[in-house]
């Protein structure tokens, strides 16, 4: 069974992040980098699918060259190889463009199983793999928190509203997004980084998978959400109630 795990790599959480210079995006410089955390819970997921199960783990990404040290991290915890697709211009990475980029990349493997996290970190759009699935013709889940594999079906359990789930069987190859929190991640040991050294890393561009980069929309600024504080005097009780329920609305 072949397995394709979406990451993507984010700027870390506790980043302190200012608009770049042409106010398009924010300025990289200086910022560290990571997996996607709803990613490494769809990696975590694809790895013990594999120990159970057998077969292989492939790992990819779309991003400039720094990404490459988000899959030498998957590869250290366990992934078997990755593929790299190299592309530049974050300000033009729209979840159309994302998709069909590992949508091609997906073609290529002819996986039985696509995993990728809930949502991204940094845009947390939440429709990359929903958006894969349709462009690959294949069968989704979103939200998953488990997954059983029988002969060539699945079953997987959504969480849905109010503490309710959802049981679903569908046939494979699919495409599931995973919950955050359904595993406890694991680190890579010393052996793991080691070896990562040695594993494949395919890096492709968007030309050599056949796809043209046309962005489903423009970004025409980032800029720091306004910090607002303000204090007003009220003349008594009913002046209070009356701001309260008419202005604060929380009466």
């Amino acid at each position: 069974m072949k397995i394709l795990v979406a990451i993507k790599q984010v700027a870390a959480r506790d980043s302190q992040f200012v608009a770049g210079a042409g106010g398009k995006w924010i300025e990289e410089d200086g910022l560290e980098y990571e997996i996607n955390e709803p990613d490494a819970y769809a990696l975590e997921e694809a790895l013990q699918l594999r120990e159970a199960h057998g077969g292989e783990v492939v790992v990819m990404c779309a991003g400039p060259e720094r990404a490459g040290s988000a899959l030498r991290e998957a590869l250290a915890k366990g992934a078997d190889r990755a593929i790299h697709i190299e592309v530049e211009a974050p300000e033009e990475w729209d979840t159309l463009s994302m998709a069909r980029l590992l949508a091609a990349a997906a073609r290529g493997e002819g996986p039985d199983l696509v995993l990728t996290g809930l949502q991204s970190d940094d845009l947390g759009a939440g429709q990359t793999g929903v958006v894969m699935a349709e462009l690959l013709g294949m069968p989704h889940g979103t939200i998953v928190m488990q997954v059983e594999i029988g002969e060539g079906v699945l079953r997987v359990k959504r969480e849905l509203e109010d503490g309710l789930y959802q049981y679903v069987g569908m046939p494979m190859p699919a495409v599931l997004t995973i919950q955050s929190g359904i595993k406890k991640l694991r680190y890579a040991t010393l052996m793991g980084i080691k070896k990562a050294k040695t594993k494949e890393v395919k890096v492709v561009g968007a030309g050599d998978l056949g796809v043209e980069l046309r962005p489903a929309y423009e970004v025409l600024g980032v800029n720091p959400p306004p910090r607002l504080k303000q204090t007003q005097m009220v003349g008594g009780v009913g002046e209070l109630v009356e701001k309260l329920k008419n202005e604060a609305r929380v009466l």
